[in-house]
């Protein structure tokens, strides 16, 4: 009994404790030395912003203010949330978004230089249930219709916030490429990619494999990765893991798409997302250790998200990425 209860013991360390000890280490390593001078933005940033700017409950006062944050940044695009999309694909603008065309129009006035997009998105099948079904050509058919009505209140382009697809989906891709058809800017909110070359076969959709993520992001113009809600007990290990999520992401992204990686500019402490470890200035310097010394000007970060942002969040953004090397 005792030796079977010692053989039990090994078997665990050797298939459980090993593998995530060497995983840990190796993300520790990727956080470690110092990011090159040169690792800042190349003004090629975003920040996602919720419902309140397009449904009435925002002032032009917000909307000067919201330009006054701006300034000094690197940020280009704005994903204004003006969804979610009903499961069948439909948006009853009026009912959803009255405001849009308001907003688009007051913060070009006060910020000429960004870009907004309308941020679209539901969760779909087979993840959530009930949800949407982007292998339906009907389904698919009217999210590219309501995509279209939301750029006739005024917005430059559409961002998709799909969650959560699974690695491989056909149903996906097809709603990009007819999406791509209204021929204006696409982009889009990405799974992560998985770092171990396995766990996008798990069935809990969190990871998508790192062809799936090349297939997704040739078929958009600007490609953003949620890079939080990691599980990352610790700074290091989060950082660590932003790093190597960047270094992924670079391999396979083509140089005529715009790679953008997430920063959690909010709090939450759960098993998903530890919020000491999951900071903006860990997410900053991992980043800025995954892209090295590579000269791509198309890359950038995007923060998540406006309302929950503190001003600790932005200091660590401009601190860590927006001041000159």
């Amino acid at each position: 009994m005792k030796r079977r209860l010692t053989i039990a013991v090994l078997v665990v360390v050797l298939l459980v404790v090993a593998p995530v000890a060497t995983f840990a280490v190796s993300l520790r390593l990727q956080y470690a030395g110092d990011p090159p001078a040169a690792a800042k933005t190349r003004n090629q940033d975003a920040l996602w912003l919720g419902h309140a700017w397009v449904d009435g409950r925002k002032t032009p006062a917000d909307v000067t203010a919201l330009a006054r944050q701006l300034q000094g940044t690197g940020i280009r695009d704005l994903y204004v949330h003006t969804g979610p999309l009903e499961h069948d694909g439909s948006l009853p603008l009026a009912k959803v978004s009255p405001k849009a065309k308001w907003f688009v129009d007051t913060v070009h006035a006060a910020a000429p230089a960004v870009r907004v997009q309308a941020w679209l998105g539901d969760v779909v099948q087979p993840g959530k249930d009930p949800g949407m079904d982007l292998d339906d050509a009907e389904v698919r058919q009217r999210v590219v219709a309501s995509a279209a009505a939301v750029l006739q209140q005024g917005f430059q382009g559409i961002h998709y916030d799909f969650e959560p697809v699974k690695s491989g989906s056909k149903g996906y891709l097809a709603v990009l490429d007819e999406t791509r058809a209204l021929g204006t800017t696409l982009s889009v909110a990405s799974a992560q990619i998985d770092p171990l070359w396995y766990l996008h076969l798990v069935p809990v959709e969190k990871w998508w494999s790192q062809d799936y993520f090349r297939q997704v992001a040739e078929r958009v113009n600007q490609i953003a990765i949620m890079s939080y809600d990691t599980a990352m007990p610790l700074e290091s290990l989060y950082g660590g893991y932003v790093a190597k999520q960047t270094k992924l992401a670079l391999e396979v992204t083509p140089p005529t798409t715009d790679l953008l990686m997430g920063l959690p500019a909010y709090w939450e402490n759960n098993a998903a997302h530890w919020g000491n470890a999951e900071t903006v200035s860990a997410a900053v310097r991992g980043a800025r250790l995954g892209l090295g010394d590579s000269n791509r000007q198309n890359f950038g970060l995007a923060l998540y998200v406006d309302f929950a942002a503190t001003q600790e969040h932005w200091t660590a953004y401009r601190d860590g990425w927006c001041v000159a090397p």
